[in-house]
């Protein structure tokens, strides 16, 4: 893999980052193992997804690099205030990357699994349109 595609793929992305993503693939929570295995091989229309994606200073819990899209499975931490403006702050840093973020809770993956994938069936066919 070459400078300039490290540079696109990963974004800048410091060593720290890469050691920090590798130890939360190895961690996964439930509701993640679960799309995830919804999403590799290539599974949901034909596309790659990268679990726990190094992305600039942030790690990503799903990523597509040909969509620039970021998938985040948020637990219950996400819904104290501080999270949320955090949340809406890294949002912000990533899309200045031309990335979009879509968001989902552990419980719907782990409750609602079919409206999900159904959801980003849509959300990943509307972003192709978007980017041709």
């Amino acid at each position: 893999m070459g400078i300039s595609n490290k540079v696109t793929l990963f974004y800048n992305a410091p060593p720290i980052i890469f050691e920090r993503a590798k130890r939360l693939r190895e961690n996964m929570t439930e509701a993640e193992l679960k799309l995830w295995e919804c999403l590799k091989e290539k599974k949901l229309l034909n596309l790659r997804f990268r679990p726990q994606h190094p992305i600039d200073i942030f790690i990503a819990d799903f990523y597509c690099h040909p969509l620039k899209l970021i998938i985040e499975i948020d637990g219950g931490i996400h819904l104290s205030e501080t999270n949320k403006a955090y949340d809406i702050g890294r949002e912000a840093e990533l899309e200045r990357w031309g990335l979009k973020v879509v968001r989902f809770t552990n419980q719907e993956v782990l409750n609602s699994l079919d409206q999900v994938l159904m959801n980003l069936e849509k959300i990943c066919i509307d972003r192709q349109k978007e980017l041709q």
